[in-house]
């Protein structure tokens, strides 16, 4: 296993180095200190008297690194959920000290629920329920906010919500589907949260982890209109073809909210919103552009072929292997200089087999097996959290070498992509990207480069 971040070797240091510059982009600390000082103005200029800071997110901890950094001399209190391993960055400066702090800060588990967010959750509400019209909440959200802000919905257990998140997981749910669910089974998401903190004025900054940047989806929408309604999460748990596998609590919940019987989440136009300001301060657009720059500054000519992949991510690789092999073949014929394909979202994976991986290195093996034997293609799948899936490993690098040195080592690719164990694949083939959690969360980057 190789970190390749780390690692000079030909376009392999190439397509690292144009991810790193994506990543650098979404910085959440650099991110959250262009908009400290407004705070503070907001603070002064609203005669606030007490300044509370809630986060959740896998980017939590830089974000509020940079919150106590500018203005902590005027915060009262926090609490803020963190995903296990994302207190402490390596980088020094984005290192969040608890000691004296006024911030008390979990990890829990991110993407299925666990104890440790649930008891955060309770505390953050317990501090928001005591905020008044003189309350000023600072609200710092990021991707891996729907799992780690968990708060299930009266009648319904820790379990069940974990057991209906693993369902939907399997079963290959987009991010808009799984939070339009997950919404209507809790307290907090969905706007709940704005509504616990109302009268206190609510700003969140929030970095993207979704297509289009919808508010309501990112982190589940805790302090936005949702534009969901629980006829919506029935329809996902149809169309997943859940129906029967869902906890039966659950679904007394859901179709008693579509009867009318249970009020559904704050919708456009609700008095609470009128305190509440979401401000996007970091998207997968961001680093796109920012990893275009790069690769056109190392010497390639670069397009961002797409700013909103979904679907699976063994026909999404497909797709960029034909496009890929034909976009290289023109260059060819033109005698131009290398080139760089770039793009980014989000896809899913519907597990079939009981291996490990995740969505990128999924991906990346797909994306060989599609280019095997074919010279001059080098791909790279991550994502920007430095997590894939359920594994220690951002993604995975691969070029038209990749299957051939596999089969040579006695590795069969096709049962590991059927087994949906791209990670030991990778682990065994030296593909793996390693870069622990980076702080920061925008989906993921995906780069070819076409000698």
């Amino acid at each position: 296993m190789y970190n390749y971040l780390m690692r000079p070797n030909d376009h392999r240091e190439s397509a690292a180095e144009i991810f790193n510059a994506g990543l650098q982009a979404v910085d959440p600390y650099k991110a959250v200190s262009l908009h400290t000082e407004r705070t503070r103005e907001v603070f002064r200029d609203g005669n606030f008297r007490r300044l509370l800071v809630t986060g959740f997110g896998k980017a939590a901890c830089p974000m509020l690194k940079a919150l106590e950094d500018s203005i902590g001399d005027i915060i009262d209190a926090g609490i803020v959920i963190t995903k296990y391993g994302h207190y402490e960055k390596k980088s020094p400066e984005h290192r969040t000290q608890n000691t004296d702090s006024k911030i008390k800060i979990y990890e829990a588990a991110h993407p299925v629920p666990d104890e440790n967010g649930v008891r955060g959750t309770d505390e953050l509400i317990t501090m928001l329920r005591g905020a008044d019209e003189h309350t000023l909440v600072m609200c710092l959200v990021s991707g891996g906010g729907s799992a780690l802000l968990v708060s299930p919905y009266d009648g319904i257990t820790l379990n069940e919500k974990q057991e209906i998140t693993q369902l939907l997981l399997k079963a290959g749910a987009g991010i808009n589907d799984l939070n339009c669910v997950r919404k209507h089974i809790s307290k907090v998401k969905g706007g709940r949260l704005a509504e616990i903190a109302y009268p206190a004025k609510v700003i969140s900054l929030i970095l993207s982890d979704v297509i289009g940047d919808n508010l309501d989806v990112i982190a589940s929408g805790p302090t936005s209109p949702d534009s969901a309604t629980y006829n919506d999460a029935l329809d996902v748990i149809r169309k997943y073809g859940l129906h029967d596998k869902v906890p039966r609590t659950i679904m007394d919940v859901l179709s008693q909210g579509a009867a009318g019987l249970l009020p559904d989440t704050p919708k456009e136009g609700n008095v609470i919103f009128r305190k509440t300001e979401n401000i996007i301060i970091g998207s997968n657009r961001i680093a796109l552009d920012a990893a275009r720059q790069k690769a056109e500054e190392t010497g390639y000519d670069t397009e961002i072929i797409s700013a909103g992949l979904t679907g699976e991510a063994r026909e999404v690789a497909k797709w960029l292997a034909e496009k890929s092999r034909r976009r290289g073949g023109e260059e060819v014929q033109k005698g131009r200089r290398p080139s760089c394909l770039i793009a980014g979202g989000e896809t899913t994976v519907t597990v079939k087999g009981n291996g490990l991986g995740g969505r990128n290195t999924e991906m990346a093996l797909a994306f060989a097996l599609e280019i095997d034997g074919v010279d001059g293609i080098t791909f790279l799948s991550a994502g920007t959290d430095g997590t894939d899936g359920p594994t220690d490993a951002a993604g995975a690098i691969v070029n038209g070498e990749t299957i051939r040195k596999a089969r040579a080592a006695g590795l069969d690719p096709f049962e590991y992509l059927n087994n949906n164990d791209s990670y030991n694949f990778f682990k065994k083939a030296d593909g793996l990207i390693i870069t622990g959690p980076t702080g920061t969360n925008v989906m993921d980057l995906q780069i070819v480069l076409l000698d």
